[in-house]
């Protein structure tokens, strides 16, 4: 992470770390210190060239909730050599990946998990990342750094949807997603695929920004989505958090955040034209995902047949690949159930069916 980001961070939240995460935050201090020397000389050294790297065609956006299949297509999409996907090392070291990867790639990566800590997918420094995490990593406000202080409210939430920030605010915001993708076509050109579960709350801003870029929404059965994200957060707060939290306020979370989701979604994406929006349905991805992609190709109006043997073989690979499965108490299919009920309709999938209320007796 930046040094000044870091140090705002941990202004914000006013130090409250568990005593137990003290010697990581040293730790992440001096590596912090690291990234932001390594980042004033990258552009010392890249700044001039970077400069003048423009984004041609616009990006392809992969957007919906967390665990609803955003992962998977990413994968798939980054099997396509035209395509230009940020990479894990790229997201996790934005400040310094030109100058670094060559020789922290040589030394460290038998420090990267296998599978990532809250699935089984399989891991490593060149599969496809999330750009939300090199924007906060870089400095920018961001809601993701709630995985920091988990026991707090959630960070920077006028950088969900970006709506209520100051023009000054907007302007920079756009300014480091932009220099971060000049970072990326800098070291290899192609169409970029990003994806960030965040980018579904920015529709507007992303449009404008790029008004011929195109979207691709994943949707999932959220009796899924629901117990698969509880876990997501709580693995990730339990491994990167610095103080302790509550489970309940991580259920609370996951079923408000998708609620908000699904509302702003509605809200916005008829500013998007049909023909730059397209909706997929991950049980069907993940059953045939050569159909499924190929359909996504002809929207994309790019030739599938390019890219049919690799994906011939991650379908093959996937076979052996096995998703966590969850118990929902009754409790939880209830709130599910009620609370998730417009996005229950209106993606067709079966409704919890909920006890009848008590009868109440009168005279």
């Amino acid at each position: 992470m930046d040094f000044f980001a870091w140090v705002r961070l941990l202004g914000h939240n006013r130090f409250a770390v568990s005593f137990s995460k003290l010697p990581q935050v040293l730790l992440i201090t001096l590596v912090a210190v690291l990234n932001t020397s390594l980042r004033w000389l990258e552009v010392l050294w890249y700044g001039a060239a970077l400069r003048k790297i423009e984004v041609g065609e616009d990006p392809i956006f992969i957007i919906g909730h967390w665990r609803t299949g955003t992962t998977m297509l990413h994968e798939l999409l980054a099997l396509d050599s035209r395509n230009r996907c940020p990479t894990t090392y790229e997201c996790l070291s934005p400040n310094h990946f030109l100058l670094s990867e060559r020789i922290v790639r040589r030394l460290a990566s038998w420090m990267l998990p296998r599978t990532r800590p809250f699935d089984n997918m399989r891991m490593s420094f060149d599969r496809p990342q999330e750009d939300e995490a090199a924007l906060c990593l870089r400095g920018q406000p961001s809601p993701f750094l709630t995985v920091a202080f988990p026991g707090r409210s959630v960070q920077d939430q006028s950088y969900v949807t970006l709506e209520g920030l100051t023009k000054r605010q907007l302007s920079a915001w756009k300014a480091k997603l932009l220099w971060f993708l000049k970072l990326l076509l800098y070291k290899k050109p192609g169409r970029l695929v990003l994806k960030s579960p965040q980018h579904t709350f920015r529709l507007p801003v992303l449009n404008e920004m790029f008004p011929r870029a195109k979207f691709v929404y994943l949707v999932r059965d959220p009796y899924v989505v629901y117990p698969s994200t509880v876990h997501f957060w709580t693995t990730m707060y339990e491994i990167y958090g610095l103080q302790d939290f509550d489970d309940a306020t991580v259920e609370e979370f996951v079923l408000s955040t998708f609620e908000q989701m699904h509302t702003r979604m509605e809200a916005t994406r008829d500013q998007i034209p049909s023909g730059r929006f397209f909706e997929m349905r991950y049980e069907k991805l993940a059953e045939n995902p050569l159909a499924e992609l190929e359909q996504l190709y002809d929207f994309l109006d790019s030739d599938f047949e390019y890219v049919r043997p690799a994906v011939e073989k991650y379908a093959e690979r996937s076979k052996r690949y096995r998703t966590n499965e969850y118990e929902l108490d009754e409790s939880s299919r209830e709130a599910v159930t009620r609370r998730w009920a417009e996005y229950i309709e209106k993606h067709g999938y079966e409704r919890c069916e909920l006890p009848a209320p008590p009868e109440v007796l009168t005279t």
